[in-house]
């Protein structure tokens, strides 16, 4: 499975985003959808994640509520729609696919990763 993130870009505070994850095989639609960032100079963090088996989803403290997780199998997409930006969301994000259908709040259980897209939250 092959992943690319796009969307990112730079926005003020208080506005929205959505980013895409699109992937290369139908493979895509059995496995689970996360979101991950890492702003500058802080360790990868879980955003949100969408199990392929029920559809729970699972979303950080931090995010909760302003952020959505979604995907579209026909599309072989997932999406991440951010609303109510702050500066304090400003990182790059990377879309992951994961073979499990739960725990998936943690990196080491996701296989593939898409390269990062840039968000950027001006105050």
């Amino acid at each position: 499975v092959q992943l690319q993130a796009s969307g990112g870009g730079l926005v003020q505070a208080g506005n929205s985003l959505r980013l895409s994850c699109a992937a290369s095989g139908r493979a895509f639609t059995v496995y689970s959808a996360g979101w991950f960032r890492q702003a500058p100079g802080k360790e990868r963090e879980f955003v949100a994640a969408l199990s392929y088996r029920d559809r729970r989803t699972y979303y950080s403290n931090s995010v909760k509520g302003r952020f959505t997780i979604s995907r579209d199998n026909a599309k072989i997409t997932a999406f991440l729609e951010m609303n109510s930006l702050s500066p304090e969301d400003t990182a790059v994000y990377y879309c992951a696919a994961s073979p499990y259908a739960n725990d998936l709040t943690a990196a080491r259980r996701y296989d593939y990763w898409g390269r990062g897209t840039l968000v950027t939250v001006s105050s």
